[in-house]
C-alpha cells in the first residue's frame, strides 16, 4: 500500500444518550504498546464508569483488536473498530466511557450509542493520509521567493524547513510524479534560473482536504 490513513490529532467528544454519557477519545498511535497505554489511562481516569470500551487498528502488521468491556457481546467494540474501518484508518486507538444513566438502551441504541461516539471523535480529530513524498530543493531569489512558495498548493505540495543564506535554499515535499510539473513551472517563472532538484523521498503525514 502505497499511502494510508491516520489521525490527524487525539481528540475528546460527549453526548448525553438516556441519560447515559459517552466520552469517546481517540488518538494517533504507532505501536501496540502505545495503545494499551491510552486504554489504561481511560480506565485510571473514569475508574468510576460502568465500561471504558475500546479498539485499536495497527497500520504495521495489521493488528485488530477491541473489547466491549462488560456491554452485551458485539454491541460497543465492533461498532466502535467498524467507523474506523469504513474510514480505512489505521494507527488509531479509540476509547469510549459510558457513564450508565439508568435506562436500558438495549442492544440496537448500543451499538449506535458507541458508533456515534467513535465518529464524532474521529472527526474531531481529523484525518491525514501518510505517503511517500518526493523532497525537492532548489536555490532560490528572495524576490522569487513568494511566487515560487504560490506553485506547490497548485501541486498539492508541501512546504519543507528552508534555509536562509545569501538565497533561500527552498525545499518542499511533492506528490510523487510531480517533480517534472515543478521544474516546468519554475523554469517558466524563473527564466530557468530556478531548477529544483530531487534529494530523497519522506514519509510524512498531511491532514487530509
Amino acid at each position: 500500500m502505497s499511502e494510508y490513513f491516520i489521525p490527524t490529532a487525539p481528540s475528546e467528544t460527549e453526548f448525553t444518550e438516556k441519560r447515559s454519557r459517552f466520552i469517546g477519545h481517540v488518538w494517533p498511535v504507532a505501536t501496540e504498546e502505545e495503545a494499551r497505554g491510552c486504554v489504561e489511562a481511560m480506565k485510571k481516569r473514569y475508574h468510576d464508569a460502568r465500561h471504558n470500551c475500546w479498539c485499536y487498528i495497527l497500520h504495521q502488521g495489521g493488528v485488530v483488536r477491541y473489547s466491549d468491556d462488560g456491554e452485551p457481546q458485539g454491541t460497543a467494540g465492533q461498532p466502535m473498530l467498524g467507523v474506523f474501518q469504513k474510514e480505512s484508518i489505521e494507527n488509531v486507538c479509540c476509547v469510549v466511557t459510558r457513564y450508565f444513566g439508568g435506562i436500558l438502551l438495549g442492544a440496537g441504541g448500543l451499538t449506535r450509542a458507541y458508533g456515534r461516539s467513535a465518529k464524532d471523535a474521529l472527526d474531531a480529530a481529523g484525518v491525514s493520509v501518510v505517503r511517500p513524498w518526493t523532497v525537492v530543493e532548489c536555490q532560490c531569489p528572495y524576490p522569487l521567493f513568494e511566487r515560487v512558495k504560490l506553485e506547490l498548493p497548485t501541486l498539492n505540495g508541501v512546504e519543507g524547513d528552508h534555509i536562509f543564506g545569501a538565497e533561500i535554499t527552498f525545499r518542499a515535499l511533492l506528490p510523487q510524479g510531480m517533480e517534472e510539473e515543478l521544474a516546468r513551472r519554475l523554469g517558466e517563472l524563473s527564466a530557468g534560473s530556478v531548477t529544483p532538484q530531487v534529494t530523497g523521498i519522506q514519509w510524512k503525514a498531511v491532514p487530509r482536504g
